[in-house]
């Protein structure tokens, strides 16, 4: 697995004008093909009169599912320079549709090459990308006599605390760098005096 990877940090549309035609970029995190695909066609649905509507999206932290689509605009004119956009910014799990409102004047190839990719471009500057680093899911089991000054000492040496959840015993669900387990482990049976558990799960991404 790629140790982290960069996506946009929200949903939104930055719009602008070339040469009278209106160009909007909508762009969206996506977890996978399936919701870039629904993504697409709901912005399809929201501009039924436009000119084009041409997409791309990059899917899998290696980048290892990726589409584009003209949609009717000259042949790798729109939805490559999208992509080619995307992936010169590094972006993972993000799906661009580029709607086209034609103004009346022609761009010519290298114009629609430049204005699709570029306002891809504009719109991630617009709406920021945030970076998500991989991580190693644990649980720790403690008493509720240590489960309150546990959970401040976790946050407060910045550890991930995702969910807690009291019980007979006290579960606080934790992110960890896999380099730190190790670490983790020894400093989690000095805070407790060796009584809480530890179990290591599966694997995930969160912000950075």
């Amino acid at each position: 697995m790629q140790e982290q990877y960069r996506t946009v940090a929200r949903e939104g549309v930055h719009e602008t004008e070339i040469n009278r035609s209106r160009f909007l970029c909508a762009l969206a995190p996506v977890a996978t093909e399936r919701e870039a695909q629904d993504f697409v066609a709901r912005v399809r649905r929201e501009h039924p009169t436009a000119t084009h509507n041409c997409f791309a999206y990059v899917i899998g932290a290696d980048a290892a599912v990726q589409r584009a689509s003209d949609d009717g605009e000259p042949g790798g004119t729109a939805g490559a320079p999208m992509l080619q956009m995307l992936l010169r910014r590094d972006m993972r799990y993000t799906a661009a549709v580029v709607t086209r409102y034609y103004g009346g004047v022609k761009l010519g190839a290298g114009g629609l090459i430049r204005a699709y990719g570029g306002v891809v471009g504009e719109a991630l500057d617009a709406l920021g990308t945030v970076t998500r680093r991989r991580f190693r899911l644990a649980t720790v089991t403690v008493d509720h006599q240590r489960a309150g000054k546990l959970e401040n000492d976790l946050r407060a040496t910045g550890r991930a605390v995702r969910e807690v959840r009291y019980a007979e015993a006290v579960t606080i669900d934790i992110g960890l760098p896999d380099a730190d387990v190790d670490n983790f482990r020894a400093w989690l049976a000095d805070a407790t005096a060796g009584t809480a558990g530890l179990e290591l799960g599966g694997e995930a991404y969160q912000d950075a």
